[in-house]
């Protein structure tokens, strides 16, 4: 991508946003709506702009249908992904409040923040996310805690999903609420397999500067991503969370090894452009199957 292309392009979302958070605040804090679409259109306009096309597969919840999607992480990338699919919201660290840009966007996701250095922050956390789940939200979980390199899938974390729980039954008397696993993997790029030393260009992790990698991302060419809505889990005030969250990462875990072998993933055409954004959320806007 030329210089003057990627000028251009972040021109169009800087414009963008300009144009959809206004009226997207001001549903939400005057009017009284939880959620709308701009967020949705930002995402998508991004992917767009930026080849990267999203095929999603499996059996994610009906519409209006509360549910806490536990998923795994690999980029910042995947909040772009995700935030494309439907409305939602996520769980992320509170150090993104502080990030030029980066913040705006959070905001516009309705991100709730945790702060890990703060005793009590999972008591916090947890109540905000009850009271969207209480709404018949979507809340996203990255459960792995932070981001991984994008070949191996670390071990979810359980606290905030029994505390979610808890939270839940203290706000609407429900203690029952859907599991969602959710599986996310950058298979393809430039219609041919991401291979295993060429996933950190795509994944971001550790101490890795965001600049350089933004970079990187920029030049490499149109990515495909695959996300997976795996088996829903019905978490109960009886369940184990343990055990619950183990069988989401069991479900993430085997939708990924099917991706990498090629059991899970749809084949795209070789060098095959997104779709322009559109307007359905029932699904992807690129390609569902």
């Amino acid at each position: 991508m030329s210089r003057l292309g990627l000028i251009g392009r972040c021109a169009l979302l800087a414009l963008a946003f300009l144009v959809l958070a206004p009226p997207h605040w001001i549903a939400m804090r005057l009017l009284g709506r939880r959620t709308t679409v701009a967020p949705i259109l930002f995402h998508r306009l991004f992917l767009w702009l930026f080849s990267v096309r999203v095929t999603q597969s499996g059996t994610p919840p009906d519409p209006g249908e509360a549910a806490l999607v536990l998923s795994n992480h690999v980029s910042w990338l995947d909040i772009v992904v995700i935030g494309s699919l439907r409305p939602l919201s996520f769980v992320a660290k509170s150090e993104i409040a502080s990030w030029p840009v980066i913040n705006a966007l959070a905001a516009l996701q309705r991100t709730i923040y945790i702060d890990r250095q703060r005793r009590g922050a999972t008591a916090t956390v947890s109540t905000a996310m009850g009271h969207r789940l209480a709404e018949g939200e979507l809340v996203v979980l990255f459960a792995e805690g932070t981001t991984g390199d994008g070949n191996r899938l670390l071990p979810f974390r359980s606290a905030l999903v029994g505390a979610a729980r808890a939270a839940l039954q203290a706000e609407a008397g429900r203690g029952r609420v859907r599991l969602q696993p959710l599986a996310i993997a950058y298979p393809r790029r430039n219609g041919l397999p991401v291979v295993r030393s060429e996933r950190s260009e795509i994944a971001w992790y550790g101490d890795m500067d965001l600049a350089p990698h933004l970079a990187t991302f920029v030049q490499g060419g149109p990515i495909d991503v695959q996300v997976v809505w795996g088996k829903p889990i019905t978490f109960e005030a009886t369940t184990d969370r343990k055990v619950a969250t183990a069988a989401a990462e069991a479900e993430v875990r085997a939708a990924l090894t099917g991706i990498r072998t090629g059991r899970g993933e749809a084949q795209p055409s070789l060098g095959a452009r997104p779709a322009p954004p559109g307007l359905d959320l029932g699904g992807s806007e690129i390609a569902t199957v």
